[in-house]
């Protein structure tokens, strides 16, 4: 028998053990396996079956959306999981951006403000994250100083009492963390998977965070129920008790003042800046009354706020403190805030000073208070605490 030439001999073999490898990276069905990322995740994650982020539901009367030109899809959403629960992104690998954003909390913090990296703190409350998508305001952080949540997102990582890579005081910059990243088994297939190569870049880790973060929704509430029965919010809602009603009415109607800047009648005006049925904040509001804050002295600048749903969990319980700097602790003195405002504050929002001065007597009575407090818990709801694809996907 003719022998077969060694070079032949090798190119054959290495043919069967490409072969082989290339078996052992899918299964019978032709399914990818990826080793490290089921190392690391378990069934959390399953790439070959993504959960859905990008095809969410959401209600017909929900009309506003700020993604821009980052479209939420399921690969890069599923990667900004990963990123946002990895406290691998501190430089000490203590803190996630899920450290100060927790899902218990309607993504907020339960704490006055939030520790960093080697017990660092951050300088204002930590902002609930939901519903961030459905919104006009594209501007981030309570001063708005973010233009964009994409560049948002990794301000954090760079704040040196926050994530620490900072490039200060000895510390390495972002720079490192992008190397480090791409040094993770877990990252290489997750890059590969949604970018075709496993290069870790800062715009990459700001496009999946950013989608990650669009995705987290909250539409189950009892005034969606309630919004899904009628035409629109100011006729009243079926499932809604006469005090919820009541506080739906003050919320939505405008206050109508005397010329001493002193309400007569009319409701509390709340829409005007906290716009129904997102309850995001306008983009042009400004300050609103809260100055101090509660580390630095006078901050006139801060005119940012999250969407008011989920001020509570569904048990009526506060997911954080109030305003920026934490200050109020229940929502009755978050909505008594407004109803005195006596104040200097050049940066005042317009729609708090009636006749063009910066003095606001709404006139409160306990029983309007209640109301709006009823309803402000009207928007909470519930799935956004539970639903596993905005878990950590960590074992």
């Amino acid at each position: 028998m003719r022998k077969i030439p060694l070079i032949f001999s090798g190119i054959v073999s290495l043919v069967i053990v490409l072969v082989a490898c290339s078996k052992a990276d899918t299964t019978a069905t032709g399914q990818t396996v990826y080793t490290a990322v089921a190392t690391a995740f378990g069934a959390q994650i399953d790439l070959n079956n993504l959960a859905n982020y990008a095809a969410q539901s959401k209600p017909a009367y929900i009309t506003k959306d700020n993604t821009g030109n980052n479209p939420i899809t399921n690969a890069k959403a599923t990667l900004g999981r990963v990123l946002f629960y990895d406290k691998k992104l501190s430089i000490d690998n203590t803190i996630s951006c899920a450290s100060c954003h927790k899902q218990a909390f309607a993504f907020s913090d339960n704490q006055l403000v939030s520790t960093g990296v080697a017990g660092g703190k951050t300088d204002r409350h930590s902002m609930r994250l939901v519903n961030e998508r459905f919104g006009v305001e594209t501007k981030f952080f309570w001063d708005e100083r973010a233009v964009s949540l994409e560049s948002q997102t990794t301000q954090p990582i760079a704040d040196h009492n926050e994530m620490g890579f900072s490039g200060q005081a000895g510390r390495v910059g972002i720079a490192a963390l992008l190397t480090k990243l791409q040094g993770v088994d877990y990252y290489n297939e997750l890059f590969k998977f949604v970018y075709g190569d496993i290069t870790v870049t800062e715009p990459r880790l700001q496009e999946c965070l950013a989608q990650f973060v669009r995705s987290i929704q909250s539409f189950d509430a009892k005034y969606d129920m309630g919004r899904s029965q009628v035409n629109n919010d100011r006729q009243p809602f079926p499932n809604f008790t006469a005090q919820e009603n009541t506080g739906k009415d003050l919320f939505l109607t405008p206050p109508v003042f005397d010329g001493n800047s002193s309400r007569i009648g009319g409701g509390l005006g709340c829409n005007g800046c906290h716009n129904a049925p997102e309850f995001d904040i306008d983009p042009n509001t400004r300050n609103n009354g809260v100055m101090m804050t509660g580390y630095t002295g006078v901050d006139l600048g801060v005119t940012r706020a999250p969407s008011l749903r989920d001020l509570v969990n569904n048990k009526g319980e506060l997911n954080s403190a109030l305003m920026h700097t934490g200050k109020i602790g229940d929502l009755s003195t978050a909505v008594t805030h407004y109803g005195s405002l006596i104040t200097d504050n050049q940066n005042l929002d317009r729609r708090l000073k009636p006749n063009g001065v910066n003095v606001q007597r709404l006139n409160l009575q306990p029983a309007e208070i209640a109301a709006v407090v009823a309803f402000l818990k009207t928007l909470a709801g519930t799935n956004v605490y539970i639903d596993k694809k905005w878990a950590s996907p960590f074992n």
